[in-house]
């Protein structure tokens, strides 16, 4: 399907959210977390209104472009024109997020194996690599409540969520929040590979050695000093670059 391109109809700003935002569906699919049509990544537009683009349900991940990406209210009213639909559950999800976190740049929420696969254990995400003490330094629980069509749940994944970057939805999957786009991507790499090295782990039968507690409080620390400060931004230049060689239509 055809669709015109918006760039020069929208502010330099949002064409680069935009195109941001479609290399992150783009990447998505490409590291294999997509779920057919049926997650999410969202974000924000600045401003008091708490305005945000989204995904056109029914688009896959790796067909999504900047020009494609729906622009919508916290009503969930369409405010740029798209023959697709928002899905309901990603609106209620990420509309929750957007209406209390002033810093959620972005959020981004997954149905990997491993992702469910660790969401129904009933002890989360254990201490037991380096990977998951970045986690478990901002880590939060919100327990399954059917899928997430219904507006009384918001105030309960508000709640839950409170300040944490890291949202394990109990049977369901994983949702991470970023200041930026590269932020919330950063955050699900590390969160996705957190539930992978956990099943890995355990699929071996034998008992498992966890880190200290001790570490997992300096571990704020310990990442900034990996990414030089710069958190997802120390790495976002070189997965665009990986994507240009692969997928470059996501710009259009």
């Amino acid at each position: 399907m055809h669709i015109p391109s918006l760039k020069d109809t929208v502010s330099p700003e949002e064409w680069q959210l935009r195109v941001d935002l479609a290399a992150a569906y783009r990447l998505v699919a490409l590291y294999g977390w997509s779920d057919l049509v049926f997650t999410h990544i969202s974000a924000r537009i600045p401003g008091p209104e708490h305005h945000f683009l989204i995904n056109p349900y029914g688009m896959m991940f790796d067909e999504i472009t900047a020009s494609s990406l729906v622009k919508i209210d916290q009503h969930c009213n369409k405010l740029s024109e798209s023959p697709f639909p928002v899905n309901p559950a990603g609106f209620t999800i990420h509309s929750a997020v957007h209406a209390v976190r002033e810093d959620a740049g972005c959020v981004m929420h997954t149905h990997t194996r491993a992702g469910v696969g660790v969401s129904a254990q009933k002890a989360g995400v254990l201490p037991i690599s380096q990977q998951s003490t970045f986690v478990l330094s901002s880590l939060a629980y919100h327990d399954y409540e059917g899928v997430a069509f219904r507006e009384d749940e918001k105030p309960r994944l508000q709640a839950d969520l409170g300040e944490s970057n890291f949202l394990m939805l109990r049977n369901h999957g994983l949702l991470t929040v970023g200041r930026s786009i590269a932020d919330a991507f950063l955050h699900m790499y590390v969160f996705e590979s957190t539930c992978q090295i956990q099943l890995a782990a355990q699929s071996g039968g034998a008992d498992l050695t966890e880190v200290n507690p001790l570490i997992v409080q300096g571990v704020a620390h310990a990442m900034k000093v990996q990414t030089g400060g710069m958190g997802g931004a120390f790495m976002w230049p070189a997965l665009i670059r990986k994507l240009e060689r692969t997928d470059p239509g996501y710009k259009t």
